[in-house]
């Protein structure tokens, strides 16, 4: 009796120990990609004129983050609280948001409309966050 609950017990140890190293993983990949996300937003602030330590460190911190993207994209305030509480408006927020930006960075608007097309959305997101301006950007001299 003991050699057969022994037996389960070593059968049931190789799959809570990569049930385990699963669910590790999947929290690296998503620190990974919380703090890409975070280099991006604040990479874009750097195109818009605001210094990057203080972007990234604002980028790094949740809801935060919102409410610093729609101050990026001189959105009011209670853009970012539609954006994290209102259903369905948040995705319309969001669109308007990045169009602002694209606007900003010197794109046409419709390029933050592109950003609901899936992997469309992840080319246009790159594009503006680390292309050089489109043609509609103001002169600098």
């Amino acid at each position: 009796m003991e050699e057969q609950v022994q037996i389960q017990m070593e059968q049931l140890q190789m799959p809570t120990a990569a049930a385990a190293g699963i669910g590790i993983g999947a929290i690296i990949i998503w620190l990974v990609m919380y703090v890409f996300f975070a280099f991006c937003l604040a990479h874009m602030a750097t195109k818009l004129g605001r210094p990057f330590g203080k972007s990234f460190v604002m980028a790094l911190i949740p809801i935060v983050n919102v409410f610093w993207f729609f101050g990026l994209a001189g959105k009011p305030w209670w853009f970012g609280l539609l954006a994290l509480f209102v259903p369905i408006a948040n995705i319309v927020v969001w669109i308007l948001g990045f169009m602002s930006i694209a606007e900003k960075r010197g794109y046409p608007n419709w390029y933050g409309i592109m950003l609901i097309i899936p992997l469309v959305g992840i080319v246009f997101f790159f594009i503006l966050v680390f292309g050089k301006g489109g043609k509609l950007a103001p002169a600098t001299a």
